[in-house]
């Protein structure tokens, strides 16, 4: 039964064990009782036996005269055959043996123990591991004469068993017999149970297991059909911000965005999912387990959003100097064409509006928005609105001063998704719209544009679930969407977005608030 002995073979040894112990401990109680059993009637059957040999005259007779003593062996003997006692002794009062079964005891005192019956009272006891009666022998004067002591010896343990009432031998027999085969039908259960693994090799998966849920750089959700958390890696419960008691918990009890619940759930289907957690972009799968619920891996992709977002912003900067560039060579075109013509004043008239149509934009720019890091980001949006054949401009009541770097930061974050959101939704054509002011102790900015507006029923979801819909799956928009609404949550701030009222157009307004300070 060696630690790598088959799974199979060690639960039938173990179980024989249990039950040959069991079995034991039942024969050795039946033996127990039964030994009771008989030493209260085998001493009321020996003081019965004691009790006629001390009645009888003859005896009486013949204890009385010690030259009648020779004829008492005939009387014990008689009674010891007819009861089928072990032995019946008689003894004179000074416990002198008179007549025993055994011959070399004649003579010899008589062990009575704490006997009561030289005081003249009855006695039935233990002595040398049999039941023994002890009966004075009164005589006409009342004075005690003699003892009868009759006896029978107790049985051996396998005599007990043998000679026991319920025949306990059989029953241990029939017992162990069905203790095998119920040994054997479970050892064949948990074999199958186990899918044929050996204890150390069950005992081995659990240590890859381990060892592989904690190395690895990804994060794993294991759940039941309930919902309920059953395992989490270290990984995944940084990612997560899980608290510590997280394991046994519904997903619905632990304080994780909707969009991350609906894909731990399943509620939200399909591979690489994304969802927003602490700041980080993470993409999770979901794989079901039949009846045992499902396993949840979940990867960080925040740096590679980030390296995404500085592509992008690269592609945004060379689409922009490449629609510079084409638009600077048609106008050198232009101009070339007018020099031949030899429209000079024509030459100057041109170069004069292309300077003034250049800088009324910079020139707007700056005069509203002091920052440079989101009035840099408003000119350049300019150039890619343009290149796309929309327009863009700033509304009349827009003006910021010099920000922190970190409110910097989140207005460069909110603007640029805004603003590209908006031209993804006009696809080429229209208008949009931008306002930054600020108000005291909050930063407002608000994008319009002229298309066609967002459902009302999808107010909130854009936010949350925008990069399941038809425009999200064409780009990035609703992870944009989804960025900003974090960026402003974080900073305690919000942003909502309705329909354009009252101007009989139905374009989207965005508007997010987001206070000076963090948390405010």
């Amino acid at each position: 039964m060696g630690g790598r002995g088959s799974l199979a073979r060690q639960l039938l040894v173990w179980q024989l064990v249990v039950v040959v112990a069991l079995l034991c401990a039942v024969g050795v109680l039946s033996v127990v009782q039964a030994g009771n059993n008989f030493r209260t009637t085998e001493g009321r059957r020996m003081l019965s036996v004691a009790e006629d040999v001390a009645a009888t005259a003859g005896v009486r007779a013949s204890l009385a005269d010690p030259l009648r003593h020779y004829a008492l062996p005939p009387f014990a003997e008689s009674a010891r055959s007819l009861s089928g006692a072990s032995y019946v002794i008689i003894t004179d009062p000074a416990r002198e043996v008179l007549t025993s079964p055994d011959p070399g005891q004649v003579g010899e005192p008589l062990d009575l123990g704490g006997s009561t019956a030289p005081a003249g009272r009855s006695w039935v006891g233990e002595l040398a591991g049999a039941t023994v009666a002890h009966v004075p022998v009164i005589g006409d004067d009342g004075r005690v004469i003699g003892l009868v002591a009759a006896g029978q010896r107790a049985p051996g343990f396998w005599e007990g068993v043998l000679d026991s009432p319920d025949n306990a031998l059989r029953l241990l027999g029939v017992a162990l017999v069905i203790g095998v085969a119920g040994s054997l039908l479970l050892a064949r259960r948990v074999k199958n149970q186990t899918l044929g693994l050996e204890p150390h090799e069950i005992t081995a998966l659990v240590e890859y297991r381990e060892a592989l849920l904690h190395g690895i750089k990804e994060g794993v959700v294991a759940l039941d059909p309930q919902h309920r958390v059953t395992l989490v890696n270290d990984h995944a419960r940084t990612l997560l911000a899980l608290p510590a008691d997280a394991v046994g918990r519904a997903v619905d009890a632990l304080e994780l965005d909707e969009r991350l619940r609906d894909v731990l759930t399943g509620r939200a289907t399909g591979q690489d999912q994304l969802a927003l957690a602490g700041g980080r972009v993470l993409t999770l799968n979901r794989m079901p387990l039949d009846v045992h619920g499902a396993v949840v891996t979940l990867r960080d992709r925040t740096e590679l959003m980030t390296l995404r977002d500085e592509l992008d912003a690269t592609r945004h900067a060379t689409d922009t100097l490449r629609a510079q560039a084409h638009e600077f060579s048609n106008r050198l075109h232009t101009i070339a064409g007018l020099v031949e013509l030899g429209e000079y004043d024509e030459v100057r008239g041109f170069i004069s509006r292309v300077n003034t149509a250049q800088g009324a934009w910079r020139a707007e720019v700056a005069s509203k928005v002091a920052d440079p890091a989101v009035a840099a980001l408003l000119v350049a949006k300019s150039s890619l609105a343009a290149e796309r054949g929309t327009g863009l401009r700033m509304d009349p009541g827009s003006g910021l001063g010099v920000v922190d770097e970190a409110l910097s930061t989140d207005l460069v974050t909110v603007i640029g998704n805004l603003v590209d959101n908006a031209l993804d939704a006009l696809g080429g054509q229209g208008w949009v719209e931008v306002l930054v002011r600020s108000s005291g102790a909050e930063v407002l900015v608000v994008v319009r544009d002229s298309g066609p507006g967002v459902a009302p029923e999808l107010a909130e979801e854009v936010f949350r679930h925008g990069f399941t819909t038809k425009a999200a799956a064409q780009g990035q928009r609703g992870l944009g969407l989804a960025l900003t609404r974090q960026t402003c949550l974080r900073r305690g701030g919000s942003v909502r977005v309705r329909n354009e009222e009252g101007t009989g157009k139905n374009g989207a307004v965005f508007t997010a608030r987001l206070p000076v300070a963090v948390g405010a």
